[in-house]
């Protein structure tokens, strides 16, 4: 029988070089004691009583979201708009940031974030269906640029009874129709406070939820070039009255920049009246 495969566990102040060559490597390292106990707590503090919500567990734009998700998935959705804890810590942690930019930067004037949610898998979960986040935009022939780069930050202890994050090392570099066996899926077992940190190519999913009564609570944070259109209307979910009160690079990851690819030979997108929607904000235009 073929040995499981397993991720590389790092902590947050491994060299940023020894990171990248990792996640070049097998699409996909666990970075240790990103977030400290009262981080998580806070958050979770600020964040937990919008999972609480009966429409937590919503129904979905389309039927076969519903099913992706899975009736035991609970949703909380626009974080940077409901935690400041999650933007000081989380949205403009240092080392997401810098590996954003190595990864999407050579190819976008500056990246965005995609989608920002809290997703806590209930017991009675089943296993996700497998997949790779870039194919929300189209099926890439490979080689082809990286166009997402995600992660899951786990807020508790996860391990393969609550459901941990099961990705498939090296799957970023397959062709599309090959499909994985059962050997070649990866727990990502890690402690409170470690992210999993995944390329937008690598076929992934949440695991299934067998304990008896304990909750997985996560966020899925993910940053993609800058040109593409993200999952969540990030300047809807985070309006102007909140955007305004956070930090200008905050502002920008969320869509209120505009993205300047003129010196490249390109255009530029997402202007408001012909001007950046971060300094209208900063002038009390917007």
């Amino acid at each position: 029988m073929a040995a499981q495969a397993e991720l590389a566990h790092l902590k947050s102040d491994e060299p940023l070089d020894h990171v990248l060559e990792v996640l070049d490597t097998d699409g996909a390292v666990i970075v240790e004691e990103c977030f400290s106990s009262e981080v998580i707590n806070q958050i979770l503090a600020e964040l937990m009583p919008y999972a609480d919500k009966p429409d937590s567990n919503r129904t979905f734009i389309n039927p076969m979201i519903a099913a992706f998700f899975g009736e035991h998935t609970r949703h909380v959705t626009g974080l940077a708009s409901k935690s400041p804890t999650f933007v000081a810590e989380v949205l403009l942690h240092p080392l997401m940031l810098d590996i954003a930019d190595a990864v999407l930067g050579p190819n976008c004037a500056d990246f965005q974030v995609n989608v920002a949610h809290m997703l806590v898998v209930g017991p009675g979960a089943e296993v996700q269906m497998p997949h790779r986040d870039e194919d929300v935009w189209v099926h890439m022939p490979r080689p082809s640029p990286e166009m997402e780069l995600s992660s899951v930050t786990a807020l508790c202890d996860f391990t393969r009874e609550i459901g941990a994050t099961r990705v498939v090392p090296g799957s970023h570099r397959w062709e599309l129709d090959r499909q994985p066996e059962f050997h070649e899926f990866a727990d990502a077992e890690m402690p409170a406070g470690a992210r999993v940190i995944y390329l937008g190519s690598t076929i992934h999913g949440a695991g299934a939820n067998s304990s008896d009564g304990q909750y997985r609570p996560a966020f899925h944070l993910s940053y993609m070039l800058g040109w593409l259109r993200s999952e969540e209307n990030n300047c809807l979910a985070t309006p102007p009255d909140i955007a305004r009160t956070l930090p200008r690079r905050a502002q920008e990851l969320l869509g209120y920049d505009v993205h300047d690819a003129v010196n490249d030979g390109g255009g530029y997108l997402g202007a408001l009246d012909m001007k950046v929607p971060a300094d209208m904000l900063a002038s009390g235009d917007l």
